[in-house]
């Protein structure tokens, strides 16, 4: 299974990106970030993806199909979007589609990792 979590400027969030990096079972860790969220260490080995968010919409979501098309191997992917905007995480879903790769909303709860769709 491969993780990919979007790292957002919201550090409050980054507590749940770790909680899932940590707890998951994954071959594969992806985290795209924000180029602003420069003091982040994944606390795992992962591919680290760095975007400019301030960019619009789909030339965010372009920016993406071409940095993860050479990184995800599977047919469908586990997607985190708790960490991040909503134009981030438009970008990164609708990328992920265009791909395509399948998605699988995955979040961190009391109770583990819980795919939620």
């Amino acid at each position: 299974m491969e993780l990919v979590a979007f790292l957002g400027n919201d550090k409050e969030t980054w507590g749940q990106v770790n909680g899932l990096i940590n707890r998951g079972e994954w071959e594969k860790i992806i985290v795209v970030k924000s180029k602003t969220a420069e003091d982040y260490d994944s606390p795992k080995e992962s591919d680290l993806v760095i975007v400019d968010t301030s960019k619009p919409l789909l030339e965010l979501k372009e920016e993406l199909i071409t940095k993860l098309k050479t990184k995800l191997s599977g047919f469908d992917a586990h997607v985190s979007i708790a960490s991040g905007t909503g134009k981030e995480h438009m970008a990164l879903i609708s990328a992920l589609l265009t791909i395509p790769v399948g998605i699988r909303l995955v979040v961190f709860t009391k109770n583990g990792v819980e795919t939620i769709n």
